[in-house]
C-alpha cells in the first residue's frame, strides 16, 4: 500500500492491484475484453488503507480526507453536496429522505463531475469529456463552468430540453447524437482516444464512483454517525448504486459500523437490466430501454457487474416499476413531503411504495432522492392538467 496517497486501484474482475497514476480509466488487462455497447469489463475500485484510517480516524474530530481519493487542496472552488437528510411521518414511521435534488445543478451527479475535476486540477488538465442523458452532463458543465475547464459533452437526442438549456448556458460543448446514451458513450471514449483530455465516462473513470460515494458518508454522518437499516436507490447504469455501497464498505472496513444497509435496486420496468442480472444470474443487454425516467434509461449499464455484486452483499434484492408507478410515485411524494423529483428519482419512492409491508416498523428506511423535477416537466404534464384562467370574479373561484 502506498501511504502517502492511502488508497491503491484494484481491477473488479481479475482483483489485479495498481498504484496511482500507473492506471487511469480500466484495468489494462480486462479492458481488452471490452465490447463497445456492453457493460465495462475491468472498472476499477479503490482499496484504502483501513489500518491507518483506524489509527488517524477519529468521530469526535473526524477527518474525511482519509477517505478521499483526491487531495483536498486540488477541489473545485464549489458548493457540491451536504444536502438534507431528513425523516417524513407523512410516507412512513421511520423514512428518512436524503435530497440530492438540491445540488448545484440539481442532481447527485454532481458528486462525481466534482471529484473528477478535482483530478484534472491535480493533473493539470484542462478538457473533460463525457456521454450522458442529462444530468452527468449538466453536472459536469456546471463543475466545469466554476473551474475554468473546457467541457466536451455526447448526449443521445432525446435527452430532456431542461438539461440540455443547463449544460448549454454553463458553456459547454453539447453535441447531440441520434442514437443511445450507449451510442454517445462509445461516441465519447473515440473522441477521448483521439484528441485527448480527460475522460469522466460513469464507472470508465473510477473516481465517478468515489465521488458518487459521498452521498452515503453524508447519510452516516447526518445519521449521527449510524448506518440506515434499508436504502432505495434508483438505478440506470449502476454507478450511484455502486458508490452508495462503496460508502459503507469503507466505513465498515475501517471499523467505524458492524453492518453494510440492504441496498435496494430500484429500475424502471423498461429499463431493467441490472435488475434482471440481479434476478437471474445471467447478464443479456436490452434491446430497447425507453421509459419516462431518462436518467436511468440504459441499454447495457456500464457498472451492471459491480452494481450486482453491491446489492448481494448487502443481502438487498431488486425491484422494477413501471412508467405509471413512477409518475404516481411523483406526484404523490410532492404532495406528501413537499419534494419535487425527476421520474428517475421518484422510482425511488415507486420502489418503496411496492415494499414497504415487508419491512419492519423499527427499521429506518432511506430514500435518496437523485435528481430534482424541474429536470424535466415534460413528464409529470402528461398526468396532470393545469387550470384555465378564470375571469376574476371570486363566484368563478372552485377549490378542491
Amino acid at each position: 500500500m502506498n501511504i502517502s496517497n492511502n488508497f491503491i486501484y484494484e481491477c473488479d474482475s481479475c482483483g489485479k492491484t495498481y498504484e496511482r497514476d500507473l492506471v487511469r480509466y480500466l484495468c489494462p488487462d480486462c479492458s481488452e475484453e471490452y465490447i463497445p455497447g456492453n457493460p465495462l469489463k475491468g472498472v476499477l475500485k479503490l482499496i484504502f488503507d483501513y489500518d491507518l484510517i483506524k489509527k488517524k480516524f477519529e468521530i469526535n474530530k473526524p477527518d474525511w480526507n482519509l477517505f478521499s481519493a483526491v487531495e483536498e487542496k486540488y477541489f473545485p472552488d464549489f458548493p457540491v453536496g451536504n444536502t438534507p437528510f431528513f425523516k417524513t411521518k407523512n410516507i412512513g414511521n421511520n423514512v428518512w429522505i436524503k435530497n440530492d435534488g438540491l445540488n448545484p445543478s440539481g442532481s447527485l451527479k454532481d458528486r462525481a463531475s466534482f471529484l473528477v475535476v478535482a483530478e484534472s486540477n491535480r493533473l493539470d488538465i484542462d478538457t473533460i469529456v463525457a456521454a450522458s442523458t442529462g444530468n452527468a452532463a449538466s453536472a459536469l458543465a456546471a463543475v466545469c463552468a466554476a473551474s475554468n475547464k473546457k467541457a466536451i459533452i455526447f448526449v443521445p437526442e432525446s435527452a430532456p430540453k431542461a438539461k440540455l438549456v443547463q449544460m448549454i448556458l454553463y458553456g459547454a460543448n453539447v453535441i447531440p447524437v441520434k442514437g443511445s446514451y450507449d451510442d454517445a458513450f462509445k461516441l465519447s471514449l473515440e473522441y477521448t482516444e483521439k484528441f485527448s483530455g480527460l475522460n469522466r465516462n460513469t464507472a470508465y473513470h473510477p473516481l465517478t464512483i468515489e465521488g458518487k460515494k459521498t452521498a452515503g458518508l453524508e447519510i452516516f454522518i447526518q445519521n449521527n454517525f449510524k448506518a440506515p437499516d434499508i436504502v432505495f436507490i434508483p438505478v440506470g447504469d449502476g454507478v450511484i448504486l455502486s458508490g452508495v455501497y462503496k460508502a459503507f464498505y469503507d466505513l465498515k472496513m475501517s471499523g467505524l459500523i458492524e453492518k453494510l444497509p440492504k441496498l435496494i435496486c430500484v429500475q424502471a420496468e423498461n429499463s431493467s437490466a441490472i435488475h434482471n442480472f440481479i434476478v437471474s444470474g445471467n447478464y443479456k443487454n436490452l434491446e430497447s430501454s425507453k421509459t419516462i425516467a431518462d436518467s436511468i434509461s440504459v441499454s447495457a449499464p456500464s457498472n451492471a457487474f459491480m452494481a450486482r455484486k453491491a446489492v448481494l452483499d448487502s443481502n438487498g434484492f431488486s425491484v422494477t416499476v413501471s412508467d405509471k408507478e413512477i409518475l404516481e410515485a411523483q406526484k404523490n411524494l410532492a404532495n406528501k413531503t413537499g419534494i419535487f423529483a425527476e421520474p428517475a428519482a421518484a422510482a425511488t419512492y415507486a420502489g418503496y411504495i411496492k415494499f414497504k409491508d415487508k419491512f419492519n416498523s423499527d427499521e429506518q428506511v432511506v430514500l435518496l432522492i437523485t435528481g430534482h423535477g424541474l429536470k424535466d416537466i415534460e413528464a409529470p404534464l402528461s398526468v396532470i392538467k393545469i387550470p384555465e384562467a378564470i375571469i376574476p370574479d371570486i363566484k368563478n373561484i372552485k377549490i378542491f
